[in-house]
């Protein structure tokens, strides 16, 4: 299809993953929306832990080349006759969160009101072509409408948190986990901090939090964990213990290493649940056995549902997570290449980095 003719130029700049560990600033054709879609002009954009693994060539989701980026606000570029999200008329120049989760609404997956697992669920950034990039293409649909006076950061966290939403949720609702039992997060990344955020929001039990890195560490006791544990410490498991002599009620596992999933089978208590959201390894071995004897619950989580992505929303208008510069970090899109290598070799430490491709 052609470039659309409400934008003055046919290319635009994109961040573009070529091969694992290879990222390109290329001039790439601006999309054409489809009928129910619309064109965007991408505000913020953030990095998730998810596109690390995909670069390092980790994820079986992502195959190159491709422009990633499903963490992201926009402003619509040409409203159309779609409808946003909530039912709304979108407007040229609106500031909108864009839920990257394509369903087909018909399987059995999203009869049961769980699009997430659709059978046929497309990403945006995955499947197609993402938010790294100066416009991008989504359903209107997927569009959320923002509070007033919501930034554009604010609502690029909108996707990350509502992750964070659903993880919490199931490490509340599964059977014999109560509010009140101690939670052990592993992790103090994006994914790790929204889940500190959500939990304390919404419950005043003990939150224990670990991390290889201080300044992270940093990050969550402010924002209300009651211990936190760097990993690279000698003694980090014998830290865990002493702050949970019975085991956590629940184990959220926000890095998806093998490590930290061992870990977090061997920190929950019996009968507890182990949640799993990081996605780092491919695979990684349990013990089976173990769990069976102690009859520990896991959890996979993936994604979120539209009332999650509501309430991330929500949350985020609150106040409950605020986009600062203790945890958010703002490049431009050209410093996406540096940005990538030095989250993974650890030279970068910030939590969350922020690419503005305008």
């Amino acid at each position: 299809m052609a470039a659309p003719t409400h934008v003055a130029v046919a290319t635009m700049d994109a961040l573009v993953w070529t091969a694992p560990k290879t990222m390109e600033i290329q001039e790439v054709p601006v999309p054409a929306p489809d009928d129910n879609e619309l064109l965007l002009e991408v505000a913020a954009a953030g990095i998730c832990g998810s596109e690390l693994s995909g670069y390092l060539g980790h994820n079986s989701l992502r195959v190159p080349p491709l422009i990633m980026g499903h963490e992201f606000s926009a402003r619509v570029v040409e409203a159309g006759s779609n409808t946003l999200a909530d039912g709304s008329k979108p407007q040229p120049g609106q500031l909108v969160a864009v839920n990257p989760l394509i369903s087909c609404g018909k399987c059995d997956s999203c009869v049961r009101g769980l699009p997430q697992l659709c059978r046929s669920r497309r990403i945006i950034g995955a499947a197609r072509a993402g938010a790294f990039a100066r416009y991008v293409t989504a359903p209107a649909a997927q569009c959320w409408p923002l509070p007033q006076g919501m930034s554009d950061i604010a609502a690029a966290l909108a996707e990350p948190l509502a992750c964070a939403v659903r993880a919490v949720r199931h490490a509340e609702e599964r059977v014999g986990v109560g509010r009140e039992e101690p939670l052990l997060i592993l992790g103090a990344g994006a994914i790790g901090l929204c889940c500190l955020a959500v939990a304390r929001a919404e419950s005043a039990r003990e939150i224990i939090i670990s991390d290889m890195v201080d300044a992270r560490l940093q990050v969550a006791a402010a924002w209300g964990a009651t211990t936190t544990i760097n990993g690279r410490a000698e003694d980090a498991a014998q830290q865990m213990r002493a702050a949970l002599p019975l085991g956590a009620g629940a184990v959220i596992d926000a890095v998806g290493s093998n490590i930290t999933r061992t870990l977090a089978v061997q920190m929950v208590r019996p009968g507890g649940t182990v949640v799993y959201i990081g996605l780092h390894d491919e695979s990684s071995p349990l013990a089976a056995n173990y769990l069976v004897r102690q009859e520990i619950n896991v959890q996979g989580s993936f994604a979120y549902t539209p009332a999650d992505f509501a309430h991330a929303l929500a949350l985020l208008a609150s106040g409950a997570v605020a986009p600062t510069e203790q945890w958010i970090e703002e490049r431009a899109l050209g410093g996406g290449v540096s940005a990538f290598a030095g989250l993974v070799d650890g030279s970068i430490v910030t939590p969350k980095i922020i690419l503005r491709p305008a």
